[in-house]
């Protein structure tokens, strides 16, 4: 286990000694000295990594671009070395390794690369002032197609793999690798029901009972999430790819605001109140970043496989909103 995040807090930095977890990612030299007087305080040694900035620049999300000298995420990498040289001399420390992590959904490895190879060109200047670095983090971020294009994710698999190849050189330290979104973005779903179908002027608007808190990427991000019901209307496509009966429409929710939409001018076979549709590859950051904005109930989780279905996580309740709230005015 690797421990990354820029505010990591006292006592989860005490759990994580207690827990002997593999490495902390350091983001920080503050951090590094409240590292250092928790690990001297409960007598543990804590192997830590500094996570590197390597000022590469990734084709994602400005939100979710991490490798920037702009960004909050990372130590600056040509302050790394006169860093770990300073750790050297508290006892409590072990510098083990060194970490990188550009951003997220980034469909083009060249960047993977170029982080890597700034990587271990700091790892050698380590190790020629005496370092026994044995870990690479080289995080994650490799992307998914979210579109309704081909994706073939073993051939990508492939190309990342000969990009951290190509980064790493002859570099022989033990690599990590965080790969969460790739593995598991598209063995999830939303699934909503249409609930009023609205025209205002030019515009027609497609309602559904799910809102930005159950998916909050598409307002967050912009992010596209393919829309499809779940009984498929019937006939042929046409030669231009779309489907009999086709309109462009907005798919939104029910909550008060204009950002709480899952599509924009998006060609949709026509729906009616009442039908299913299902927004797809929402297992990756889905019900991870749910909340419970506009007194919402947050979405019932079911687990699937092959032709079972069974319930793992109930949908919440009112009672279950209102239950932290002291009603005592003498508590």
């Amino acid at each position: 286990m690797v421990f990354s995040g820029v505010g990591k807090q006292l006592w989860e930095i005490d759990a994580a000694l207690d827990a002997n977890i593999l490495l902390f990612n350091v983001e920080s030299e503050a951090e590094l000295h409240l590292l250092a007087a928790r690990a001297e305080a409960r007598r543990k040694i804590a192997r830590f990594a500094l996570r590197v900035n390597p000022d590469v620049f990734a084709e994602t999300h400005p939100y979710i671009s991490t490798g920037l000298s702009e960004h909050k995420f990372g130590i600056d990498i040509k302050a790394a070395r006169a860093i770990y040289r300073a750790a050297k001399k508290s006892r409590w420390l072990d510098p083990t390794g060194v970490s990188v992590h550009i951003g997220s959904q980034i469909r083009k490895v060249d960047p993977f690369a170029a982080a890597l190879a700034r990587v271990t060109s700091l790892i050698a200047d380590l190790r020629r002032d005496g370092h026994n670095i044995r870990y690479v983090d080289a995080g994650g971020g490799l992307g998914i197609d979210y579109g309704a294009g081909a994706f073939d994710p073993a051939r990508q698999v492939e190309k990342y793999a000969a990009a951290l190849t190509q980064g790493l050189g002859e570099e022989s330290a033990h690599l990590l690798l965080e790969p969460g979104r790739f593995i598991v973005a598209q063995a999830g779903a939303l699934l909503t029901r249409v609930l009023y179908v609205k025209k205002n002027g030019s515009k027609t608007f497609v309602i559904t009972d799910a809102a930005m808190n159950d998916l909050i990427r598409p307002a967050l991000y912009h992010a596209h999430h393919e829309i499809i019901p779940v009984r498929q209307p019937a006939g042929k496509s046409s030669p231009t790819g779309k489907t009999p009966g086709e309109i462009v429409v907005d798919v939104v929710g029910p909550v008060c605001e204009s950002g709480d939409f899952f599509a924009r001018d998006r060609a949709l076979p026509a729906v009616k109140p009442n039908d299913l549709v299902v927004l797809l590859d929402a297992g990756a950051y889905g019900m991870s970043q749910t909340s419970n904005y506009n007194t919402r109930s947050r979405p019932a989780e079911v687990l699937v496989e092959g032709t079972s279905a069974k319930l793992v996580r109930r949908r919440e309740t009112m009672q279950d909103l209102l239950a932290p709230e002291l009603s005592g005015i003498n508590n």
